[in-house]
């Protein structure tokens, strides 16, 4: 995947309405990869890293509630437009219930939802209560963290730290986009950063030979599975 390009999914079964969407997203230099039904849509969402997922409601083999509600179950924090002709008050309440982020009702113009579309990319997704990364857990409801099934004693500023990074899995996240998210304007000095890290290593990582917590040299840190 493109580094310096919004990578979308969209999940749509009418053909005609996928092609159009797709070649309106190149035209803003927006890549998207395409599922007809939502069961492969949500293996692609499993296998793959997205900045924003389109989902129709209305899909075979799984509905896109049913995907939205497997992904957010998983701890994948994708934000999620809903494409749906239904636009009562009740249907929305459903969507967000299950994880949908925005909604977007049929008919719709190209403009609208790219200007939504993009909006979304910007942020992850608020609706996820579980973080996971390999056997590495953060409930962020609870404010707790597991490996292993293990509860890790975490500070309240580790576990801050953890799920930023748990949040921008694989992704790395800078020193500084680190700080400002933690502590915001008062922030400490930048050795304040290097003890938590350390103390965060330690409770992640000591005990477990695959190391999850990974220095980005010269620019920040990022958790990683094996896998990613």
């Amino acid at each position: 995947m493109t580094a310096d390009k919004l990578q979308l999914l969209l999940v749509e079964d009418d053909l005609d309405l996928a092609t159009a969407v797709i070649e309106y997203l190149e035209l803003e230099d927006i890549l998207c990869d395409h599922s007809a039904n939502g069961l492969a849509g949500l293996h692609l969402i499993q296998q793959n890293h997205y900045d924003a997922i389109i989902l129709d409601l209305n899909l075979p083999k799984m509905n896109g509630l049913q995907v939205c509600e497997s992904i957010r179950a998983e701890g994948i924090d994708v934000p999620v437009l809903m494409l749906t002709a239904r636009d009562t008050l009740d249907d929305k309440l459903t969507g967000f219930a299950n994880g949908t982020d925005d909604y977007l009702v049929k008919p719709f113009a190209m403009e609208e939802l790219i200007v939504r579309i993009k909006v979304l990319a910007r942020r992850r997704s608020g609706q996820v209560q579980r973080l996971a990364v390999a056997n590495l857990v953060v409930d962020i409801q609870k404010k707790q963290a597991f490996r292993n099934n293990i509860e890790l004693k975490l500070s309240p500023t580790a576990l801050k730290i953890l799920t930023v990074l748990m949040r921008a899995s694989p992704n790395p996240v800078s020193r500084e986009k680190l700080m400002q998210t933690v502590w915001g304007d008062d922030q400490p000095d930048s050795n304040s950063l290097k003890v938590h890290i350390f103390n965060l290593r330690k409770h992640i990582d000591a005990e477990h030979e695959h190391k999850l917590l990974h220095t980005i040299s010269g620019y920040g840190f990022a958790i990683k599975g094996s896998e990613q």
